[in-house]
């Protein structure tokens, strides 16, 4: 592809060489350029690639894009000079690509939580209508049955346009993405042509470290997808939906269950695997399933619902893919064949989301609740207590251990969670090593008991100050069902 055909749609500050070149490749890792390379410098959290640009060159790039003044030695090597190179490098990812989210429906999911569960439960009614359906967000990416694991919510632009045309290929005529906050403020889906977006929830998460430096700023980062689609679906229950409403640029439809919306639900039945609801919609009104339990599930419901509803899913599908959709990690239950208590495995990391599952599973729950959960280091400490709190004032036993601490200590980790537990009656001890803590739960269980291990979900390692290792629960559960045994 020509040069000048790659970047047509950059704002460009400085050009220093010829634009009508031909570019064999596109890359933003020094390392992986080769002759005829255009490599775009990113200044990143953890290094510069405005460093590795002479690297490049020696490698044998013949384009560098940039956003600060360098000097590189090299024959013909054309420097353009951009306001930001990681808006650069998404629209250049998403030309050299072929642009392949405008020949797709492509719908993206914002919020601080559910947005993993109502992409899962949209993929889920769209195949139930035949759709050929690609899957983008934090468990995995998924082509239809095929599975690539996720290494970040949102994938950096040129992995994304890169995930979009293979997507393309396989014949997938819908993509269903979640949006995180960090992918549209680092403009990782900037160029992406967004048919649907929505807007789930907002709540306090993600702030400090390399993530946002106040609430504020993790907001406005969200708000921007709704200048990027044609169409926006906002829960209008959840806190901040009036400036999403107000800053929107797309026309918008609304769902929630408190106050007055386009799609809501009435007659809400919780069952302890399930909810009921009558939804009630500008399509029809009719009485919805959902095999994921909680009050929270039927506010992802009605999202999912929404766009398919504006997608022209009937309603039959709309019902079976409901009534069947299942989401790794999220309240999801370990069997554990020949023990009268429940395991049940959940992501929930921030305060709101532990509410709400512990409040889910409390409701029916025969015997104790017991609460197994940690919080991230180098994350937002402030959290900490405030789950501490919750989980004393909800659970009959909580056992404080660790989750990805991270560079943190994890014993500082646990005295910022145990500040609040002990502002309530709850029980609790600490058991700092997290397959101790399990093993704990599961030695001690009483008949009826359900016990919640929190914070891991659908994740499968746990990251220390030094290494990354193999963590997954399901097996750390059998593991220990097989001891006991």
């Amino acid at each position: 592809m020509k040069l000048k055909d790659l970047v047509e749609s950059l704002e460009l500050v400085e050009v220093r060489g010829g634009l009508d070149k031909e570019i064999r490749g596109v890359t933003y890792d020094s390392r992986k350029a080769l002759p005829g390379y255009l490599f775009v410098c990113i200044d990143g959290f953890t290094t510069d690639g405005h460093k590795y640009a002479q690297q490049a060159v020696d490698n044998g790039a013949c384009t560098l894009v940039v956003e600060k003044d360098i000097h590189v030695i090299g024959e013909d090597v054309t420097i353009i000079r951009v306001k930001n190179s990681r808006e650069a490098l998404a629209l250049i990812s998403a030309n050299w690509f072929g642009n392949p989210s405008r020949s797709m429906t492509l719908v993206g999911v914002t919020g601080t939580k559910g947005k993993t569960t109502t992409t899962y439960m949209i993929r889920s009614i769209l195949e139930e209508a035949g759709k050929t359906v690609g899957l983008i967000g934090t468990v995995a990416n998924c082509i239809g049955r095929e599975k690539i694991p996720a290494r970040r919510t949102t994938p950096e632009s040129y992995d994304l346009q890169e995930m979009f045309e293979r997507m393309k290929e396989k014949g997938a005529d819908t993509v269903v993405m979640e949006v995180s906050s960090q992918g549209l403020k680092l403009h990782r889906v900037t160029g992406c042509d967004f048919d649907i977006g929505v807007f789930t929830n907002f709540s306090k998460d993600h702030i400090g470290g390399f993530e946002h430096p106040d609430m504020e700023d993790y907001f406005v980062s969200k708000l921007r997808l709704f200048t990027m689609c044609q169409k926006g679906i906002v829960n209008v229950d959840a806190a901040y939906s009036e400036r999403v409403l107000d800053g929107a640029t797309c026309d918008i439809l609304t769902f929630g269950i408190e106050k007055p919306a386009d799609v809501r639900a009435e007659n809400i039945t919780t069952h302890s695997s399930s909810v009921e609801f009558d939804a009630v919609t500008p399509w029809f009104r009719e009485r919805i399933s959902v095999s994921v339990p909680g009050f929270f599930s039927v506010y992802n419901a009605l999202g999912a619902i929404a766009v398919c509803g504006l997608l022209g899913i009937p309603f039959e599908a709309i019902r079976d893919g409901l009534k069947k959709v299942q989401v790794p990690g999220r309240a999801e239950v370990v069997p554990t064949p020949g023990k009268d208590y429940t395991v049940m495995i959940d992501y929930a990391h921030t305060p709101d989301s532990l509410e709400n599952i512990l409040s889910t599973v409390k409701e029916f729950a025969r015997g104790r609740l017991i609460s197994v959960f940690g919080c991230g280091g180098d994350r937002d400490r402030t959290k900490r207590p405030l789950m501490g709190e919750i989980s004393g004032r909800i659970a009959d036993f909580t056992i404080i251990t660790s989750d990805n601490p991270r560079t943190e200590e994890p014993a500082q980790i646990v005295r910022d969670i145990e500040e609040g537990i002990r502002k309530t009656n709850g029980e609790y001890v600490v058991i700092e090593d997290r397959t101790e803590a399990i093993r704990y739960a599961m030695k001690n269980a009483r008949s009826g008991d359900v016990i919640v291990l929190s914070g891991k979900g659908h994740e499968t390692y746990q990251i220390f100050k030094d290494k990354t290792i193999h963590y997954d629960e399901r097996e750390i559960v059998e593991n220990i069902l097989k001891e006991l045994e």
